[in-house]
C-alpha cells in the first residue's frame, strides 16, 4: 500500500526531532571505499558519549561501485528504529548527490565533497564544503588506501560539526583496530586534520549537536550474527555445517571466531567442535542430521534461498525426529530478490517447510540479546522435542549494530531430553517411536549406547512404534496424530510472547522481530495524542493460550511486519478461526526496516 496521506496533521504522525541528541544521519557513499571503518567509528564516538544510538548498513549486493547508505541514528529517549527523514546528510557518493540532497527535509544538513564542482542548491539546506583532496594527498598513501582515507575527512568534519570530542574518534577507533596504534595513528592523523581546519573555516549555521549523556553506561554494541554465534557457543553447538549466504555469513564468521577461543581443549589444544563449509545448503542440512542423529548439538545459517535446499532433509528431520538448529536471516525475496535488504518473509516458508502434514517450531528473536539467548534455547528445545528448530532473525537485527545490556552468563544445564542409557534401556526397554508420557514426545538412545536393544533406523519411510518399516494404514495415522500431539506440547515450551497492557487500550498490535522498535516509537506517538494502545510481540511459533486470550480482549488487533502478504496475520488466523475478524494485516515489504511514521500512518488511516 501507498503512504496515507489524509493524516498528515496528526501530531502522532509529524517528526519534529530536537537538535540536541536527537535526530538522525545518513552517509551516502561508494560501496567498497571502505566507508564502514568511518561510519562505525562515528556510530562508537556517539555511544562512547552515553548517547543512545543505532546504526543500519543499506547497502548494495554488489562487491564494490554501488551507492551505500549508513544511517546513524542518535536519541537522548533511546530510540532505535529508522526514522522516516534524516536532517544530516554527509554527501560523498555524486553519483547520488541529487536524491540525497532532494531527500532533506527543511532545515536540514549537507557536508559535501567540496573538491566537486557544483551540488544541487536548496534555499532552506545549510551547506558544509570539505575539501577532500588536500587532506588525502597530505597522507602520501596510494591506490585504494586514498579512498579508505578520505572517508577520515568527514568523520573529523563532523565530529566538528556536532561537538564530539576527537578523543571519542580516538576511542571508537582504538576498539575498531584492536589497540593496533599504527592503524589508529594513520587515521586519526586524518581526522584531527580535518577537524582542525573545519574549526577554522566552516562557519557553523545549523543547531544540530550531540552533548554527552549517562545513557549507555555498562552496555555494550555487537551485530545481532555475532550474538547468536556466542549464544551457540554457550549453548553447546558441536557441528556447524554450511554454506556462504548472505546475510547470514557473518555469523558462522564470528563463530569461527570463538569456537577457537571458547571450544579448544586446554589440555590438548584440540578442538572440541567442527565448522565444515559444505559444497551446498542441501549438503549443509544433511550433516546436521548425521550429527543430530549422532547426539551432537548441530546447527547451520543461511537465508531464503538456502531455506529451499533444506526442504526435504527438513522434512526427514521432522519425521524421524531429529534435532537440529537452523538460522534463517532474512532477507527480502522471492528468486534471490535483495540479498542485502530486510525482511520477514520466510514465516509461512519455514512454519510448515517439508513434505506433507509438517509444522516447525520457529524461534523469533528481536533483539541481539535474544539472539544470544535463543542460540542456547534452540538446541534446548530441538533435543527436548527431537526436531529441527529454525531461529528467524532478519539483515537489519543480524548485520548491523545494536546497543544491549551485557549477556548473562548461562547457569542451567543443557536439556537434552528424553535419552535413555543402557542402563534406561535394561530397565524399561525401548521402542524408538511410542508416546509413553502421553505428550507426543518419545524417549530415543544415541549411538554408543551398549545395550543391544538400543539401536533404532532413523528412517524416513513409514515405521511404526519401533522404528521398524511399515505401510500400514495405522501405523501412518497413529504416528502422525502423536507427531500433532508433540507439537501441541511444544505450545507451552516455546517462549512466550512478551505483552504490554494497557488499560483502556482502544486495539491491540501484534509483531514480531526488529518491527518492535518502530512500534515502540509508534504507540509513544499515539499515546502523546490520547490513543492508548497494547502490545504483544511474539517470540515462538506455535503459538499459545495467551495470544489467544490477548486477541479475544479487543475488537481490533492490528498485526505488523515486513512482508508483502502478511504471513503471521494469515497463520495467526489459522489458530483462532473463531475471532479471525478481529486481526488486521499492517504488511509493507521494501526492503528498508520499519518506521514509526508508518506505523502510525497505517493505523490512524484505518481507524
Amino acid at each position: 500500500m501507498g503512504v496515507i496521506e489524509a493524516v498528515p496533521m496528526s501530531t502522532a504522525v509529524t517528526e519534529r526531532p530536537s537538535p540536541v541528541n536527537d535526530f538522525s544521519m545518513v552517509v551516502a557513499t561508494v560501496n567498497g571505499t571502505g566507508s564502514q571503518t568511518a561510519n562505525l567509528a562515528l556510530l562508537r564516538a556517539f555511544f562512547k558519549m552515553g548517547i543512545p544510538v543505532n546504526g543500519k548498513n543499506i547497502f548494495p549486493s554488489n562487491i564494490q561501485g554501488l551507492p551505500t547508505w549508513y544511517h546513524i541514528r542518535v536519541s537522548h529517549e533511546g530510540y532505535v528504529a529508522r526514522r522516516h527523514t534524516s536532517e544530516v546528510l554527509v554527501a560523498f557518493n555524486q553519483a547520488t548527490v541529487q536524491e540525497d540532497i532532494n531527500n532533506l527535509p527543511p532545515g536540514g544538513v549537507c557536508i559535501y565533497n567540496a573538491d566537486w564542482r557544483s551540488v544541487p542548491q536548496r534555499d532552506d539546506v545549510t551547506y558544509y564544503g570539505v575539501p577532500v583532496n588536500q587532506f588525502v594527498r597530505d597522507t602520501g598513501m596510494k591506490g585504494k588506501l586514498r579512498d579508505y582515507i578520505a572517508n577520515m575527512v568527514y568523520v573529523g568534519a563532523v565530529a566538528y560539526l556536532l561537538d564530539v570530542p576527537v578523543e571519542k574518534i580516538d576511542e571508537a577507533l582504538d576498539h575498531q583496530f584492536d589497540g593496533r596504534r599504527k592503524l589508529i595513528d594513520s587515521n586519526m592523523s586524518v581526522v584531527r586534520a580535518a577537524y582542525e581546519w573545519a574549526a577554522a573555516n566552516l562557519a557553523k549555521q545549523d543547531p544540530y549537536r550531540v552533548e554527552p549523556m549517562d545513557a549507555t553506561a555498562g552496555q555494550i554494541v555487537i551485530t545481532g550474527n555475532e550474538a547468536a554465534a556466542l549464544g551457540s557457543v554457550f549453548g553447546g553447538v558441536s557441528v556447524v555445517a554450511w554454506y556462504p549466504i548472505t546475510p547470514s555469513t557473518s555469523l558462522v564468521d564470528a563463530l569461527n571466531i570463538y569456537l577457537p577461543q571458547l571450544r579448544t581443549d586446554p589440555e590438548t589444544g584440540n578442538a572440541t567442535y567442527a565448522v565444515v563449509q559444505a559444497e551446498d545448503e542441501l549438503a549443509a542440512i544433511g550433516m546436521l542430521m548425521g550429527a543430530g542423529w549422532a547426539g551432537a548439538r548441530a546447527m547451520t545459517a543461511t537465508s531464503g534461498p538456502g531455506i529451499s535446499l533444506m526442504a526435504e532433509f527438513t522434512g526427514l528431520g521432522y519425521f524421524a525426529e531429529i534435532p537440529a538448529v537452523i538460522w534463517d536471516v532474512q532477507r527480502v525475496g522471492p528468486s534471490t530478490g535483495m540479498p542485502t535488504r530486510t525482511g520477514q518473509g520466510d514465516v509461512m516458508f519455514t512454519y510448515y517447510l517439508g513434505h506433507g502434514d509438517t509444522k516447525n517450531i520457529i524461534l523469533l528473536p528481536a533483539t541481539v540479546k535474544e539472539c544470544f539467548e535463543f542460540g542456547g534455547a534452540s538446541f534446548d528445545l530441538a533435543e527436548q522435542l527431537q526436531t529441527p528448530v529454525f531461529v528467524l532473525s532478519d539483515l537489519d537485527l543480524g548485520m548491523n549494530n545494536w546497543m544491549s545490556d551485557p549477556f548473562t552468563y548461562p547457569t542451567e544445564p543443557l536439556q537434552r531430553g528424553k535419552v535413555l542409557s543402557a542402563a534406561d534401556v535394561q530397565e524399561k526397554g525401548f521402542a524408538r517411536y511410542k508416546d509413553i508420557d502421553g505428550d507426543g514426545i518419545t524417549y530415543r538412545t544415541l549411538p554408543g549406547n551398549e545395550h543391544p536393544r538400543a539401536a533404532w533406523f532413523a528412517r524416513g519411510t513409514g515405521h511404526n512404534a519401533n522404528a521398524v518399516y511399515s505401510e500400514r494404514p495405522e501405523d501412518w495415522t497413529n504416528n502422525m496424530a502423536r507427531l500433532a500431539r508433540k507439537f501441541e506440547t511444544a505450545r507451552d515450551m516455546v517462549p512466550a510472547p512478551v505483552i504490554d497492557e494497557v488499560d483502556g487500550a482502544e486495539f491491540g498490535i501484534i509483531a514480531y522481530g526488529t518491527t518492535q522498535f518502530a512500534i515502540d516509537e509508534a504507540r509513544d506517538r499515539l499515546a502523546a495524542d490520547g490513543i492508548k494502545s497494547s502490545f504483544m510481540r511474539l517470540r515462538a511459533l506455535p503459538v499459545n493460550q495467551e495470544v489467544r486470550d490477548f486477541i479475544g480482549r479487543y475488537e481490533r488487533v492490528y498485526v505488523v511486519e515486513l512482508n508483502r502478504d502478511g504471513q503471521m496475520h494469515k497463520i495467526l488466523q489459522t489458530e483462532v478461526p473463531e475471532i479471525a475478524a478481529r486481526l488486521i494485516s499492517l504488511a509493507d515489504m521494501d526492503g528498508m526496516p520499519l518506521t514509526a511514521r508508518w506505523v502510525v500512518e497505517r493505523i490512524l488511516g484505518s481507524r
